[in-house]
């Protein structure tokens, strides 16, 4: 009988197997352009050839450090589309779909649902756009005064910048609040913001369907063009609704 060692050892065998054959035809495809870069410098996809090259390289050593060398690979090293390498893992923390893939986006919408102004997050934590989602929306709308966040936006800093061009951030604390906190937090202003809040979820829900659940272009550029036009579409969608219900 084979015993449990020995059975590691056989799986690691196979696994390293498997990589040299990847290995293997890698050098086959370096090769091939190396041959075609020295008589045909101008031939097309040349670069995109590289480009794969050079991913399957580094694909090749992930697996062989978190397969072979059990070690495991930092989050800024994965890779989670070789096609749309600007792909991100988001996690979601719902039931049914605790993850995500592909990027985040910031919207500041109005009390009556148009989305005043958009951020494609590259990389990002909510904290990191509080204040430039605010003061983009401010300069578009210089009338704008009052801005409602999820707790997820927070820190000191970004409240004491919002202060200062925004009658009344509404920012609230994570973890426990000081006698300050509680004090700004419960003011009928604060609360009444607070309980309109949870309306932009239907808004978020209406930006999907719009086309902002899945992108179908390529890149970066597209997949931020693409995210600007399901904002007008929704916006423009939004208008004739309002232009409907007056006629009626």
């Amino acid at each position: 009988m084979m015993s449990e060692h020995s059975w590691h050892q056989l799986k690691d065998l196979e696994k390293a197997i498997s990589i040299s054959y990847s290995l293997n035809l890698l050098s086959k495809a370096e090769h091939t352009f190396a041959l075609v870069q020295k008589n045909h410098p101008d031939a097309p996809k040349l670069e995109n050839l590289k480009y794969h090259i050079a991913h399957s390289h580094h694909q090749i050593d992930l697996i062989y450090r978190r397969v072979i060398e059990h070690q495991q690979i930092p989050h800024h090293e994965k890779v989670f589309s070789i096609f749309e390498p600007h792909t991100e893992w988001i996690s979601k923390g719902k039931a049914g779909t605790p993850v995500e893939l592909g990027l985040r986006v910031c919207v500041l919408q109005d009390q009556f649902g148009f989305t005043l102004h958009h951020l494609v997050m590259q990389k990002q934590t909510d904290d990191q756009v509080t204040v430039a989602i605010a003061e983009g929306a401010k300069q578009r709308f210089p009338m704008l005064s009052q801005v409602s966040y999820d707790k997820g936006f927070w820190s000191p800093d970004n409240l004491a910048k919002l202060e200062r061009f925004l009658d009344k951030p509404i920012l609230p604390k994570k973890g426990k609040l000081s006698a300050d906190d509680k004090k700004r937090e419960s003011h009928p202003e604060f609360e009444k913001a607070r309980r309109k809040h949870s309306a932009v979820e239907s808004d978020i829900n209406a930006l999907e369907s719009t086309g902002l659940d899945k992108c179908p272009d390529k890149g970066i550029d597209s997949f931020k063009r693409y995210v600007s036009l399901a904002v007008l579409a929704t916006n423009l969608k939004r208008l004739g609704k309002i232009l409907l219900d007056r006629e009626r």
